[in-house]
């Protein structure tokens, strides 16, 4: 696997150890086009950074050393974590996003994403509950990698997770809408979601559901918590071991 090098100087001056990279966040660049982003993730103003970027023809480009911090999830909490900066590995996708027209990622991005995953995996030992979206740690702002992500593919390949509920085997649960969201949102703090109360609703909860639906419900990301995104956090919450 060819690696390019183009350097950011934007991480950390201090080394970290090896036993503190325990995440690996994936993003998509948002941004108009290739150069354009390259332009941020390399100027010094912007205080962005991530380890490696996989345009559209699959090329992959190392910016920031491993053992530094780079500077691609933002203000972040996941599990009892805040700020994952720190302890992870940032992966940017060259794509437009949601706000400059969504595209589907490349088969060449993915086919190469799955490779230098699996390479850091096994050097670091990541749990696959440890590879998450930026959306999943940050949705309160963010929606990438989004739902065009292909999830479900890279768990066939043993990198991340996914779960087994399908339409035919959904069951109706006759709750009033107070008790469907509290089971819910306990089953996503389980999961390791945060930014919400789980006994209280509040103006984040549209979001965070969307956040969810985005990576465990693709089809249908509608905010709501119907039966179908109930039982796959049930399935989550109750089958993931931390």
């Amino acid at each position: 696997m060819k690696i390019n090098i183009l350097h950011s100087s934007n991480h950390s001056i201090k080394n970290r150890p090896k036993n503190k990279i325990k995440f690996i966040v994936i993003h998509y660049t948002g941004m108009q086009s290739e150069r354009v982003c390259i332009k941020r993730l390399t100027s010094k103003s912007s205080k962005v950074s991530t380890h490696y970027l996989i345009n559209r023809n699959g090329r992959i480009t190392k910016m920031v050393d491993e053992k530094k911090i780079a500077w691609h999830a933002g203000k972040s909490k996941w599990k009892n974590l805040i700020n994952l900066n720190s302890q992870s590995i940032g992966i940017e996708l060259v794509n437009k996003g949601h706000q400059f027209g969504y595209e589907n990622f490349s088969k060449k991005q993915i086919f190469n994403l799955i490779l230098l995953c699996k390479g850091l995996i096994k050097k670091y030992k990541i749990k696959k509950q440890n590879i998450v979206g930026h959306s999943d740690i940050a949705p309160l702002r963010k929606k990438d990698p989004g739902e065009n992500f292909p999830w479900f593919l890279l768990s066939k390949k043993k990198i991340g997770y996914w779960h087994n509920v399908s339409k035919k085997n959904i069951k109706n649960q006759n709750s009033n809408k107070n008790v469907i969201r509290r089971i819910f949102f306990n089953n996503l703090y389980k999961i390791g979601y945060r930014y919400f109360n789980e006994k209280k609703s509040s103006k984040n909860d549209l979001k965070i559901i969307k956040a969810f639906q985005r990576r465990f419900r693709q089809n249908k990301v509608n905010g709501q918590v119907d039966q179908e995104s109930l039982q796959i956090s049930h399935y989550l919450a109750s089958s993931l071991k931390y």
